[in-house]
């Protein structure tokens, strides 16, 4: 098993500047009902776009890439859609880089604080908050290996649930983690990609969806 390292975030100006919250009332959409979705066709929905020394966060090809050249870092991006129970699915892989590599996706984000829900093209998987500049897994003391994982560049589908205190991943289908904690209630999903020992994660998001539980 590996050993889980902290997350630390990339340069601020990755992360981009906050936009104004919006999101569709969970009361008046029906269970699996589509919140808010994005195959990343549009350059102009909302993500952060940025190309800098800190890496790559934009539109690509029809997807959405996040590089990260740092080591041992995290960034996330998100559409500023706000939601409390939420359905996040996304297809996710890479492009280059190490297979040690960190692909997922964040709920209830309020920018500083974020659920995540990780894998590795390794083929290891994470369930965990983010909170006061540290990250813990969550019902779980190391990653973990998963035979769901598709490992090297292939495309892995990835689903968080964050609903009421259970958090619930899926990798490919298949249910691998569950636990329930209380300590977010409401905020963004999105995306997030990093590093361990090894920068130059390279990962391609495409077919994001968030929908009602």
């Amino acid at each position: 098993m590996r050993s889980f390292l902290a997350l630390i975030v990339a340069a601020a100006s990755l992360m981009g500047c906050a936009l104004p919250l919006s999101g569709t009332p969970s009361s008046s959409v029906p269970s699996g009902g589509v919140l808010y979705e994005d195959d990343f066709a549009s350059p102009a929905t909302g993500w952060v776009r940025v190309k800098n020394d800190g890496g790559i966060m934009d539109y690509d090809g029809g997807g959405y890439r996040i590089l990260v050249t740092a080591r041992d870092a995290n960034v996330w991006s998100t559409p500023h859609r706000e939601f409390s129970d939420a359905r996040v699915e996304v297809d996710a892989g890479k492009l280059g880089g190490p297979d040690a590599n960190r692909i997922g996706l964040i709920c209830r984000s309020d920018g500083a604080s974020h659920y995540f829900f990780i894998i590795g093209s390794d083929g290891y998987y994470g369930l965990g908050i983010f909170t006061g500049g540290k990250a813990a897994l969550l019902g779980q003391s190391t990653m973990q290996p998963g035979k769901e994982i598709v490992t090297g560049t292939a495309i892995n589908h990835l689903r968080l649930d964050c609903n009421g205190n259970s958090l619930t991943g899926y990798i490919n289908g298949v249910q691998v983690a569950q636990v329930r904690d209380q300590t977010l209630t409401r905020g963004e999903a999105g995306v997030l990609a990093g590093t361990f020992d090894e920068p130059g994660a390279d990962i391609v998001f495409d077919n994001f969806v968030v929908l009602q539980p």
